[in-house]
C-alpha cells in the first residue's frame, strides 16, 4: 500500500490571533490570501497553495517555527508588509540561494519572505 501524495508534508498551518478581522485585513492585504469563515472563532486561510487558520480559542503564542513565504518582488512585497503595519525586525539580507526579511505580525508572530532573485 502506498501512502497520499500529502504524506510527510507541510499541510497546514494554524496561528492563535487575538483578533481574526485584524489578521484577515493583514495577511489578505499584504499577500492577498483568501478566507473562508466557520463562526466567530475559527477563520481558515488559503495562500493558492497551502491552507491554515486562524483561532481565537487561546492565547498568541508568538514564536515556534518559522513561516517562510516567497515573494518574485522581495522589495515590493516588503513595501507592503511595512505599508500593513507590521515591524521588520530584519531587513532584507542576502543568503545562500537568495535574499529575505523577516518581520512580525499584529499578533508578534514572526514570519519571513524570501526571493531567488
Amino acid at each position: 500500500m502506498t501512502g497520499s501524495t500529502n504524506n510527510h508534508r507541510i499541510d497546514y498551518i494554524e496561528f492563535t490571533v487575538s483578533d481574526i478581522p485584524r489578521a484577515k485585513s493583514f495577511y489578505g492585504t499584504v499577500f492577498g490570501w483568501t478566507f473562508r469563515d466557520f463562526g466567530s472563532a475559527y477563520c481558515e486561510f488559503n495562500d493558492g497553495r497551502l491552507r491554515g487558520g486562524f483561532t481565537t480559542e487561546g492565547v498568541p503564542k508568538p514564536g515556534g517555527p518559522l513561516v517562510v513565504l516567497y515573494a518574485d518582488d522581495l522589495e515590493g512585497t516588503l513595501a507592503r508588509v511595512e505599508g500593513a503595519g507590521a515591524v521588520i525586525v530584519r531587513p532584507i539580507f542576502s543568503f545562500p540561494g537568495g535574499r529575505r526579511f523577516h518581520f512580525t505580525d499584529p499578533d508578534g508572530y514572526e514570519l519571513a519572505v524570501w526571493s531567488d532573485n
